[in-house]
């Protein structure tokens, strides 16, 4: 016989009781689900009074509170739930910006029983594994048919002020080589902005392209520095020599030297999707910089204005976007009876290269096709390189004064999904640009017919191979006008820059 307890209970029963317990459950959550609901929408429909109790600062053990503290200052005077919220995600995002931690979450917690309507915020950070970071490069510069190599090392937050120190080399066959070395601080003192100092020793050297070698050390200052505005203060020592003359005894002469210290302001806003590949959105950048506000008779004096403006145009298939943009820029110096006076040459605009003008932005851009400071204003060199083939090596190119460029870039998706995936894509443009002098009486001279016959134009296709090591290019560049004189190719050109 079988016992009373061990019998199963028919099955109508237990049917009956399993979905009395799903009631039973179901009754008990849905004021749970009724709470948050009413709570989200109250959040989303009204200001909900929130003050904050207390802020406690975890995972830090280099890094000071009172950068942590400065950065996070907005989360204590906020005084409703929605103004914590937008408190809460500035503050992750200035504390990501310090560069010097891996992660960075910030959660809200009830405050004390006793204290209605206060929370407590808990920011919790995760600093950098490894304080130490360096990248290296080599890029061509096919234009110049040159190379470059490039590195660069930095330490982060070595005194816990969230402290960035850095050094850089570039070395260029035949170009610009510079050796530099900065510090920044986000904080410094009762400033509200990063402070930037960085020492710099930069030496170029165009002999294909020019007669003259600069070498210039240099002092700069980050006095202000923003989301759309940036001031800085330069001091610099520059020296311009001519190694071709006096060749027999290897001394070089010396053609002038000057004290530079300037003050440089820049406005930018950018609201393109990516500063890369940019598919919507507009940016505009201008740059004022007075130079000679240093009491020296020494010091040049000038004065440049440039500007930047772009925009991107979706066309709404296979990624396609319309890319175009104007940039101008002058220069002058000032003082008495400036227009006689020239302007100083390091300091003059000069065009040509092959760098994308989509991913340049701050002023007149490279025209495709035409070699790095192979266009402009030139004359006969000094000294007449016999042995070379190439009549166009004899003139010193010496930039221009005023300069005005325009480009248009039309990018699309290649048809592979392949290419795709990597984010491999083709484009096709056209630019074009001018170069002319003003100063030293040529104004004289100027004329809106010869301005509009100073243009140059170019035109071509490409595709274009972002990697994490570098961008390359390969276009084919056609020259659809040039002078005499400039330096310009139609053909397949190949460029690797710097993915950053």
């Amino acid at each position: 016989m079988v016992k009373e307890e061990d019998n199963p209970l028919p099955q109508p029963q237990q049917e009956q009781e399993q979905e009395q317990y799903k009631d039973d459950e179901e009754s008990e959550s849905t004021p749970e689900r009724e709470t948050i609901q009413q709570t989200l929408h109250r959040i989303s429909s009204e200001t909900v009074p929130l003050r904050v109790h207390d802020v406690v600062i975890k995972g830090n053990t280099k890094t000071k509170d009172s950068l942590i503290e400065a950065e996070i200052e907005a989360l204590k005077t906020a005084t409703s739930v929605q103004e914590l919220l937008h408190a809460a995600t500035v503050a992750n995002a200035r504390l990501q910006g310090l560069n010097v931690f891996d992660s960075v979450k910030i959660t809200l917690d009830a405050g004390p029983p006793e204290l209605a309507g206060t929370c407590n915020v808990v920011v919790k950070v995760v600093e950098a594994r490894n304080p130490v970071t360096g990248d290296v490069g080599i890029f061509t510069k096919p234009e110049a048919r040159s190379w470059s190599l490039e590195g660069s090392l930095k330490f982060k937050n070595l005194y816990g002020y969230g402290d960035l120190w850095d050094g850089s080399l570039s070395y260029g066959w035949d170009q610009a080589s510079e050796v530099s070395a900065g510090v920044s601080l986000p904080r410094f003192m009762r400033l509200f902005t990063p402070v930037m100092a960085r020492i710099s020793l930069l030496s170029q050297d165009w002999l294909k392209f020019s007669s003259y070698k600069e070498q210039s050390l240099g002092l700069s200052l980050g006095l202000l520095s923003t989301k759309h505005h940036d001031l800085a203060y330069n001091l610099s020592w520059r020296t311009l020599t001519d190694p071709s003359l006096m060749a027999s005894k290897s001394i070089r002469k010396q053609l002038g030297h000057g004290l530079l210290s300037h003050l440089k302001y820049t406005f930018k806003f950018d609201r393109r999707n990516s500063s890369f590949r940019p598919t919507r959105g507009f940016a505009f950048v201008s740059t004022s910089q007075l130079g000679g506000i240093f009491p020296d008779y020494r010091s040049l004096r000038f004065i440049r204005q440039e500007f930047d403006l772009r925009y991107a145009l979706p066309l709404g298939f296979a990624r396609t976007a319309l890319n175009f943009g104007v940039a101008g820029g002058a220069l002058f110096p000032w003082g008495t009876d400036f227009l006689n006076k020239p302007t100083s040459l390091p300091d003059r605009f000069f065009l040509g290269g092959n760098s994308s003008p989509v991913c340049t932005l701050g002023g007149p851009t490279s025209l495709l096709g035409f070699k790095t400071r192979g266009l402009g204003p030139s004359e006969p060199k000094r000294e007449v390189n016999t042995n070379s083939e190439d009549t166009n090596l004899e003139r010193d190119y010496l930039g221009g004064d005023l300069a005005a460029t325009a480009f248009a870039d039309l990018s699309f998706d290649l048809p592979l999904k392949v290419l795709r995936d990597a984010n491999i894509h083709a484009h096709a443009f056209a630019c074009a640009g001018s170069l002319t002098k003003l100063t030293e009486n040529s104004f004289r001279d100027f004329s809106f017919q010869k301005y509009r016959d100073s243009f140059r134009c170019s035109a071509g296709f490409g595709l274009i191979v972002p990697t994490k090591l570098f961008r390359m290019e390969i276009n084919y560049c056609h020259i659809l006008r040039q002078h005499e004189h400039d330096r310009a190719k139609t053909g397949v050109q190949f460029s690797f820059s710097s993915p950053f």
